[in-house]
């Protein structure tokens, strides 16, 4: 059964939270706001927290900062994944990832069906891994965000959710590499 180990540390995560918005501020940002929150109850640490406009080099340039900054293991963002448009996260992210992880856009899309039905498609929710860092796309919406968390995210991200979880990969997620370099 899926759960959390007792037995095993919890280790705090450090996490970049990424708003992708022609209109929010932080006042206005709710959605980046639910994220920090429900992190930093988990545990977690914020790394940072930025708002970006619905361009995809303004989110590539924010996206490679923090890739390249030790004091970032995961970054998280918010908006941009319709279909409009605008919506421009996915190529954004897609163009970075060395390995993307399909099956998180898969679930979330499966988890949101069961509370919105067949507009779940429109989401393009997205996840991968660039230098070394988780790199996860949702939905602008709260609700989306609460959904991604609580239903994924808050497990992947604890080190003592078992049978397995992002965390314990993180020392071999560059070791392609390492093997390149000897």
């Amino acid at each position: 059964m899926p759960g959390i180990d007792e037995s095993r540390p919890f280790i705090p995560v450090r996490i970049a939270v990424l708003t992708v918005s022609d209109t929010r501020g932080l006042k206005e940002d709710r959605s980046g706001q639910t994220l920090v929150d429900r992190l930093e109850k988990s545990g977690h640490i914020l790394a940072d927290r930025q708002i970006v406009t619905d361009d995809i080099p303004a989110i590539q340039e924010k996206l490679k900062s923090w890739i390249e900054h030790s004091e970032v293991d995961v970054v998280i963002s918010t908006g941009g994944t319709g279909v409009t448009g605008r919506d421009v996260t996915p190529e954004a992210f897609t163009e970075l990832y060395e390995k993307e992880i399909a099956g998180f856009g898969e679930l979330f899309r499966m988890l949101s069906y069961q509370k919105i039905g067949t507009s779940t498609i429109q989401s393009r929710a997205t996840a991968g891994v660039a230098g070394g860092t988780y790199l996860f796309a949702l939905p602008g919406s709260t609700g989306a965000v609460k959904d991604a968390w609580d239903d994924i995210l808050v497990h992947q991200l604890d080190y003592r959710f078992m049978p397995c979880n992002f965390v314990e990969l993180f020392d071999r997620l560059q070791e392609h590499q390492k093997r390149s370099k000897s």
